[in-house]
């Protein structure tokens, strides 16, 4: 009854997502000022995430949808400077923003150890992760991640509130002993928060800005915020609700 339930976000909470889409996108401004000389990166960098964070908000976190981001800016700086959209520069385009799927993918300091401290605690261990399903089942098996989620283990286009309820009610944990530990306001804190579960926030310092949301929502748990996840097991046995319906730290 006591055993607590922890939910992992994956990209940039377990392992490195940012730096290499962030990678990516150096080569892109540096091809682009290439081809547009003139128009600073800035201009370029600030146009992509508009038509980045749109493509969230029509699509969730498919595939194409980064990839697409790049062509649509350069799409509209040929119109804006007369230029004629050339094919090949498109494709070259569609291929840079798929190699940001193609890395090697790191692990977040202490992740192994921080996973392996919960489950010998006898946590029960979930993963809740938004984007195109073979992208995200790469990234688990290459980091060997079954090994403390087993089949726990869930993947969706849309991260939000209806989402969250629906993980944890298929988790079948006591929400009163129910984490959600992850990096985005957005998609993992407010909805926990708005679900009635406690919440972990491990707050990066250069965040993706679809993830910046202000929490304007009254918690009704636990709610953290940490700078790495080797503080996680700790302050989930700080805070958690104690039999009788006490929280650890009262």
């Amino acid at each position: 009854m006591d055993r607590q339930t922890v939910i992992f976000d994956l990209d940039d909470t377990l392992i490195h997502c940012n730096k290499y889409f962030n990678e990516v996108l150096r080569r892109f401004a540096e091809r682009m000022g290439a081809w547009f000389p003139g128009i600073p990166d800035e201009a370029i960098l600030r146009k992509q995430l508009e038509f980045d964070l749109e493509g969230v908000h029509r699509h969730g976190f498919k595939k194409e949808r980064f990839p697409l981001s790049l062509i649509e800016t350069y799409e509209y700086f040929c119109e804006l400077t007369g230029k004629k959209p050339v094919l090949s520069d498109k494709e070259w385009l569609y291929e840079l923003g798929h190699d940001v799927y193609e890395q090697q993918f790191e692990p977040y300091p202490h992740m192994e150890e921080t996973l392996e401290e919960l489950k010998e605690r006898g946590n029960r261990l979930c993963l809740y992760t938004g984007g195109d399903p073979l992208v995200q089942k790469r990234k688990i098996e290459q980091l060997n991640l079954q090994t403390y989620f087993e089949k726990r283990i869930y993947i969706v286009q849309h991260k939000d509130t209806a989402a969250m309820r629906q993980v944890v009610k298929e988790t079948g944990g006591n929400p009163l002993n129910t984490w959600m530990v992850g990096n985005s306001a957005r998609t993992d804190i407010l909805p926990a928060l708005e679900t009635g579960i406690h919440a972990i926030h491990i707050a990066n310092e250069t965040e993706w800005e679809y993830n910046r949301a202000e929490i304007r929502v009254k918690p009704k748990s636990v709610y953290v915020t940490v700078t790495s996840l080797k503080e996680v097991p700790d302050s989930i046995e700080r805070h958690r609700v104690r039999p009788g319906g006490r929280f650890g730290g009262t």
